[in-house]
């Protein structure tokens, strides 16, 4: 008889749910704090120009838009004792731990651009294959009446992890070194991977391969065996109208999350005459309290007076934000007004995500959960990329007022795209999938 422990599978411990959770999502933060913000702060100080900087981020964003490759291959093949996603989670994050380390090892990285490049690359590619991995496991073990919660937990973690890892990153490079900085850093990646060891997926599973346990009667009726099976159920549920708009959408956000990312360390630095040392400590805090105030706000907002409600409130004050600072180029040399605003920012960059992911996976069907959702969050870094290189090109041809203003114009134009979204409608539909899935799943009762 295989020994059940209470309180140690995701399915039935809520605050087991949110704890891991939170931490995965706290180990997808430490990297992009340093490769995102730390590092091109770091290179903008030592002289290297906004398109060299801008390229960098690009290509180290890359891997990001790679997940739809990576999320069939979970959704197809696992471990299954040890449940559908759990054992990916844990295979991600160990790469992440040891890319993160090679990325320390990086010689002379001011002047070796393509090295860092590669390491980034890296780095990456293994955050984007925990993220999949950790998202598809949310999508399934997570009620839908607590997924805002858990998206306002979570993301509020990552942006608490990005700022951390920021400040004490640029602290460690700048005081023993880029090398022993990054290398340092790894080990709290590492401490994280206690949480994906210790938590089953559901009841009866196996902890490790080697321990008792068996697969759960759930996740096996629910496992796809078929490449066919897996495109044809993506393709039904992925071009249902909701879930097309919300493509775009994520799409045009992600366009103006990369624009502003890469811009805000050029532009403090070489703009505004910050050093890096001082960006990293502003967007920390920063961050830090638009986290706090999105693990503590965002998911009930959004639980309480609706998705697409809260969404349209969010990107009407981000379109304001950005319109509003770029007229105010007299101000730009106050500090105070310059922290004001990256303050509001990644307030409002918080509450966007948890809108934007609690949307997402309401939208999902769960037999191609990871797949599904993977796309959508595929399309959102692939405008992440798109926007990083697109900086460079317009800062060569614009002033930062205008290139301020063409970023204002994005989240003004998804207010009246996501107004198309039905949720009920899309999710009387993916019911519907369910029973004819089902129906096809249950072999047929033969009476003798």
């Amino acid at each position: 008889m295989i020994e059940r422990i209470p309180g140690r599978s995701l399915t039935e411990n809520s605050k087991a749910r949110y704890f891991t959770f939170s931490a995965l999502y706290t180990a997808q933060g430490i990297p992009e704090g340093i490769t995102y913000f730390a590092l091109p702060a770091w290179l903008a100080m030592n002289g290297r120009s906004a398109i060299e900087i801008a390229s960098l981020v690009s290509v180290m964003l890359m891997p990001w838009s790679f997940k739809i490759l990576i999320a069939p291959l979970m959704d197809r093949f696992t471990f299954l004792s040890m449940g559908r996603k759990r054992p990916w989670v844990i295979f991600g994050q160990l790469g992440l731990i040891l890319s993160f380390i090679n990325l320390g090892l990086v010689t002379d990285p001011v002047n070796n651009l393509s090295g860092l490049m590669i390491a980034g690359f890296l780095v990456n590619f293994f955050g984007a294959f925990q993220d999949v991995a950790t998202d598809g496991l949310a999508v399934e073990v997570i009620p839908p009446n607590q997924q805002a919660r858990a998206n306002g937990l979570m993301w509020g973690s990552k942006t608490v992890g990005i700022a951390l890892s920021l400040v004490t990153g640029t602290w460690l490079i700048n005081n023993i070194g880029f090398s022993l900085a990054i290398s340092s850093l790894s080990i709290a990646v590492a401490c994280i991977m206690i949480f994906p060891l210790y938590f089953k997926e559901r009841p009866g599973e196996k902890l490790l391969p080697w321990t008792a346990g068996k697969i759960s009667q759930h996740s096996k009726k629910i496992q796809l065996k078929s490449w066919g099976r897996i495109l044809k159920n993506l393709y039904r549920v992925v071009i249902l109208r909701s879930s097309l708009i919300l493509c775009l959408g994520i799409f045009l956000l992600g366009i103006m999350f990369g624009l502003v990312d890469t811009l805000l360390p050029i532009f403090s630095i070489q703009e505004l005459g910050w050093d890096n040392s001082y960006f990293s400590n502003i967007l920390s805090i920063t961050t830090v309290i638009g986290g706090v105030l999105g693990m503590l706000l965002g998911g009930y907002l959004v639980d309480y007076f609706g998705k697409i409600k809260m969404l349209s409130i969010y990107l009407v004050f981000t379109t304001s934000l950005i319109a509003t600072f770029a007229f105010m180029t007299n101000l730009w040399s106050s500090s105070m007004v310059a922290i004001a605003f990256i303050l509001s920012y990644y307030t409002l960059y918080t509450f966007l995500c948890i809108g934007i992911f609690a949307s997402a996976m309401h939208l999902c069907w769960k037999t191609v959960a990871a797949t599904q959702f993977t796309l959508y969050m595929a399309l959102s870094n692939m405008g992440r990329a798109l926007g990083a290189g697109f900086l460079g090109v317009l800062k060569m041809h614009f002033t930062w007022e205008i290139v301020f203003l063409c970023i204002a114009f994005i989240p003004f134009l998804i207010i009246f795209i996501i107004q198309l979204i039905k949720f009920s409608t899309h999710r009387k539909r993916v019911k519907s999938f369910d029973r004819v899935h089902f129906t096809l799943a249950t072999p047929p009762t033969v009476n003798n």
